[in-house]
Parts: structure tokens; C-alpha cells; sequence
């Protein structure tokens, strides 16, 4: 079976899913591939359905379509804010819900042929062919589909697989583990060296209802007896100040925490009705025994049975509040997870393979620096992501890392090989961008994802129109200009300003002020940029060169300032034909 499209987008996930929308609804016909048999990867499959977000996700900081995604969620319980009620997001719900919604925002594309979605399809080869300019493309990518071939051949492929499987595939320069700190100098790299077989753990996700009456205990797995005499299972957690998170079952904790049962609650029976119930993604089902990309097969087994382990012991052996231990009125669900058995239909990964990069995005660009309210600035930047780099243990380096940073951008460069290190038609799309695996550790949740996977559908579709590869695109000024003219159309912001709103009349000309280094004074040591407030002389200057303009007429604010730069700078082709 044989599929052509505009655009490949291999992968289901969150970025797939968003690239494979942005792609469409800039023009594109796309063929969509997932090798689960659902789309959404970490909301659905992974079930990691409490989102995991920045301090500001309510108002700025994510693609529009990422914001409509939690808006329809939302929708489905009646606007409710929180309806799972967990802690560890402003936003939980089960996994099934996400899948109800994502496929909502496909169908429309679907139904008009725009979008054709293969699920269950693992791709397996990739074939490229070297051209009359040197440069090498993908030709086509090779999927298997319950024993059924299928190729997909596009003009240009996202590889928004969970570990990165097409760039492998398709002969492009990646990196796995950590590059060390001797690579780029960052503080919570390995040191030395670094080590490829660093990966960071992957969580095999449970569903758990609290039901009325007690219930059989799952089997306990052949290896239960040895890890609960290592101390394998536990409420506590040992915190990345060097205190201990200590936690009870429903309870408030004796060192002041919320519930452990309430972390990644998703139905919260007190305001819905029927049962609570939760999804099982702890410390204690953290899995870092073997690399999933190095050894997937170990991986998934060796998880799989760590969580079913933890399962057991929380119905067996965990405290409970009142005295005694054992919780047996816990039981897997299997409609939280969609599955049979109430365990994920795959593993919750924290690390891909990564596009290669002489400068890939490192941890010293997105860290906090002083006077700053932004890390580094990218002119090229394509999305706006913001999470702390959250290491969790790596094979064979047990001690996590939590690290700061600040709010940070997206590059187009870190979504396309360097010159002669891949084929030139291949496109970043999830966890795989060119950053190191301190840096990817910020973007690869939810927002960040979804913003990586939007820019590479957006990228791709106007490399589409043009006839040229994305680099070759990106590489010009007025390429990179209308593919961010395309994302602020779309309601995507390329910069941090917390008052800046898309539906305010200076966001498109605030954002490209601010990506050319308009920000002087308190505009830039804060998130808030004051638009409809005076501006200085200085300003006014900083926001004429941000336009490379010799002088600005006069605005009294800043948002008036930056609309007549906008309006003085002379037009420009969107795109070079």
C-alpha cells in the first residue's frame, strides 16, 4: 500500500498531532502515522494525562491550538477548571478524554481529505535518494501495519516518533544520553565525557480507581519479593533540596505535602460522582534498569512489571492513614487507560534520540541570567516553551536533577539537520529537536512538545509551496519571516510578554519588536512589557533598530511605537517562489 502526500508526519503523539494540524491548515495534504493505536502519545497511549505546565499556561506561553486543546477539555465538563482535582496540574483528565478531544480537532481535516491518519504503524525503513545537488532526501518512509506494508512518500517528513526513530532511520547525525560537560559546559550535564547510555527512566502509567469494597490484589511479579527488600516502593520522595517529601495515602502529609492519592487524580468523584480515580506515575514506578531506546524490549518488560510491583504493594503493603497496610480498595482501571489490563498502552518516555547539532540548544541558553526575565533570544525563533529541566535517573546515574530556567524559545535551527548531517527534507517534530539532554529535559513536556511539532508542521508546509527544503527555507530572511507570519496568525506567540495577548492590536508587531531586541529596562528584567505605557527615547531607538530602521516616528507608548515601526518597514515577499 502505497500513500503520497505534502507531508509525512510520522508519529502520533502530541507533536505529530500538532504538526500534523498546523501542516493542513497552512495548505498542506497530509498523511499522519501513529504506532500506537491511538493519537496523542503522552495524554492518551502514555497516560500522562494531567498536564504538565508552566506557571503562566492560562495566559501566554503555548500555541494557540495547544490553548484550544485545554480549552475543549475543559468544555467537556462545563468550563470546570480542574475536573480531575490533581495537584500536580491546573489541568487533569483522564486519557480517554484527550483522545475524544484530539481526535475532535482532526476530524474536520479528515473528513475533507486534508489529513489521512495510520494508526498502529511502526516504521521500520526509510529510503532516500541523493539528487543532481548532492544533497540527500527521504524518498519514502516504510511502515509496518499489522503485518501489512505500507509507504508513505511525502516532499517533506516530520519525524515526530517518541524516540526519534525516523532520523535514526533515515541516517541523520543523533545523540542519546548525555553529551557530558566537557561538550558545552553545563552545570548538571554528566561529567567528563558524558555517557550514550545515560538515558533518563521511562514511567509504565496505571490506571487506579478508589472503589467502596475491597478487591483481590494483583499478582505479585516474580521480582516483587527483591525489590521490596531494596526499598523499591514507597510514599516518600526523596527531594531535590536534600529534604525528604514525606506523603500519605489521603491525608496531608507530616511534612505539610498534599495527598499522594490526589497528585495525578483525573475523575474527582466528590464534584463528578462515581469512583475517583487516578493515573500511577511515581517515583516508585520509575524504571531506569535498561535504555528504552538501546533496549526497548527490556525496557518495556522490566516497566511494565516495576509498576505492577508498586500496584501490589500499594493494595498489600502500603501505610495506611489510620494504621494497618494495604490499600486492596484499589484496582486497576481499565477505562481510565483505554487498555485491558488498566496499564498503558505504552511507556511514558522522557528522552528520544536528538537531531546531532555543532550548537544545539544547551542549558547555559535557557538558564535564569541575572537582570533577565528571558533566556536567550533566538531572531529565528518559532514557539515559546517554559518548564524547569527535569532530569529523572538515568541508566546508571540514580541522582535526578531539577534545574531553573527561564522562559525560552523554540530556534527553527534546532528543527532541521545542520548542512551534511541528514537529508534535507526532514523535519524535528517532538522530543527530538537539536538540544542536549539537559535542555530537551525543559522542552519535552506537554506545551513544549506541542510548540516543537506546530513549527515543524508549519515549516514543512511552506517548503511544500516553495519547492525547497526546510533549511534552505529557514535560511533566508524572507522564509523564516513567513513562517512566523504563519504562527502569529495562527495565535502563536515567538516571545514571552505576559501582557501581550494575541487579540491585543500590537501582538504581531510587539512580538517581532521583541524578537529583535527591542526590550530595554524594566521591559526586559520583567514578563510584562506594558504595552499601552510611555516609552523613552531609549526604547524608542532599541524598538527602530529591532525593525532596522534608522529612526521611529514618534509613538507615545510602546504599542504605537512598534505599530509604526512595523508599518514604516517596506514590504517584503512572503515567500521566494
Amino acid at each position: 500500500m502505497i500513500h503520497t502526500a505534502d507531508v509525512a508526519v510520522v508519529g502520533g503523539g502530541l507533536g505529530g498531532v500538532a504538526a500534523a494540524l498546523a501542516a493542513a491548515e497552512t495548505g498542506a495534504t497530509v498523511v499522519l502515522t501513529a504506532e500506537e493505536p491511538v493519537v496523542g502519545g503522552q495524554v492518551t497511549a502514555q497516560a500522562t494525562s494531567p498536564l504538565d505546565e508552566h506557571p503562566l499556561i492560562e495566559t501566554t506561553g503555548a500555541p494557540g491550538a495547544y490553548l484550544e486543546f485545554r480549552r475543549r477539555v475543559r468544555a467537556r465538563y462545563d468550563g470546570r477548571a480542574n475536573p480531575g482535582g490533581g495537584w500536580v496540574s491546573r489541568l487533569c483528565f483522564p486519557p480517554q478524554v484527550g483522545r475524544e478531544v484530539l481526535e475532535g480537532m482532526l476530524a474536520p481535516h479528515v473528513d475533507a481529505g486534508r489529513i489521512r491518519i495510520h494508526l498502529g504503524a511502526r516504521p521500520v525503513a526509510v529510503r532516500t535518494r541523493t539528487g543532481d545537488d548532492g544533497a540527500e532526501r527521504v524518498v519514502a518512509v516504510c511502515l509496518d501495519v499489522a503485518g501489512e506494508d505500507l509507504e508513505v512518500r511525502a516532499d517533506v517528513v516530520v519525524d515526530a516518533t517518541e524516540l526519534g526513530d525516523v532520523l535514526a532511520l533515515a541516517g541523520a547525525d543523533v545523540v542519546v544520553g548525555s553529551e557530558g560537560q566537557d561538550a558545552f559546559g553545563e552545570p548538571h550535564a554528566l561529567p567528563g565525557a558524558g555517557d550514550p547510555r545515560a538515558e533518563q527512566s521511562v514511567t509504565w502509567v496505571a490506571g487506579l480507581r478508589l472503589t467502596d469494597t475491597p478487591a483481590e490484589p494483583v499478582a505479585a511479579p516474580a521480582s516483587y519479593a527483591e525489590l521490596e527488600a531494596r526499598g523499591a516502593f514507597g510514599l516518600d520522595i526523596p527531594g531535590w533540596d536534600g529534604t525528604t517529601h514525606r506523603y500519605r495515602m489521603f491525608e496531608d502529609g507530616p511534612t505539610g505535602n498534599p495527598p499522594f492519592w490526589t497528585y495525578r487524580r483525573v475523575h474527582d468523584a466528590s464534584v463528578l460522582g462515581g469512583d475517583d480515580a487516578i493515573v500511577l506515575n511515581w517515583a516508585s514506578n520509575d524504571y531506569a534498569g535498561a535504555g528504552v531506546v538501546a533496549d526497548p524490549e527490556t525496557a518495556a518488560r522490566e516497566a511494565r512489571e516495576l509498576t505492577l510491583a508498586f500496584v501490589h504493594w500499594l493494595q498489600t503493603a502500603a501505610p495506611r492513614d489510620g494504621g494497618g497496610h494495604g490499600y486492596p480498595e484499589l484496582v486497576l482501571a481499565p477505562d481510565v487507560t483505554g487498555t485491558d489490563d488498566g496499564l498503558a498502552t505504552a511507556p511514558y518516555v522522557r528522552e528520544s534520540r536528538r537531531l546531532a547539532s555543532s550548537r544545539p540548544v544547551t542549558e547555559n541558553e535557557i538558564a535564569p541570567r541575572d537582570g533577565a526575565a528571558r533566556s536567550t533570544r533566538y531572531e529565528d525563533s518559532v514557539g515559546t516553551a517554559w518548564y524547569h529541566a527535569d532530569l529523572h535517573p538515568r541508566v546508571g546515574h540514580p541522582e535526578p536533577v531539577y534545574a531553573p530556567t527561564a522562559p525560552f524559545q523554540v530556534p527553527a535551527r534546532a528543527l532541521v539537520p545542520e548542512p551534511g548531517r541528514g537529508p534535507v527534507n526532514l523535519l524535528a517534530g517532538a522530543k527530538n529537536l537539536a538540544a542536549t539532554q539537559v535542555a530537551a529535559a525543559a522542552y519535552r513536556v506537554h506545551p513544549g512538545e506541542w510548540s516543537v511539532g506546530e513549527a515543524a508542521g508549519v515549516i514543512a508546509a511552506h517548503a511544500v509551496r516553495t519547492g525547497t527544503s526546510p533549511g534552505a527555507l529557514l535560511g533566508r530572511s524572507a522564509g523564516i519571516r513567513t513562517v512566523q507570519s504563519t504562527l502569529l496568525d495562527r495565535g502563536t506567540a515567538l516571545a514571552w510578554a505576559e501582557d501581550l495577548p494575541v487579540d491585543h492590536p500590537a501582538f504581531r508587531a510587539g512580538q517581532r519588536a521583541i524578537l529583535g531586541g527591542a526590550l530595554r529596562g524594566d521591559r526586559a528584567s520583567t514578563l510584562a512589557v506594558r504595552p499601552d505605557e510611555p516609552v523613552d527615547d531609549e526604547e524608542r531607538a532599541a524598538i527602530a533598530h529591532a525593525f532596522g530602521l534608522d529612526d521611529l516616528p514618534l509613538g507615545r507608548t510602546w504599542a504605537e511605537s512598534v505599530l509604526a515601526a512595523d508599518a514604516a518597514v517596506p514590504t517584503m515577499p512572503q515567500e521566494t517562489r
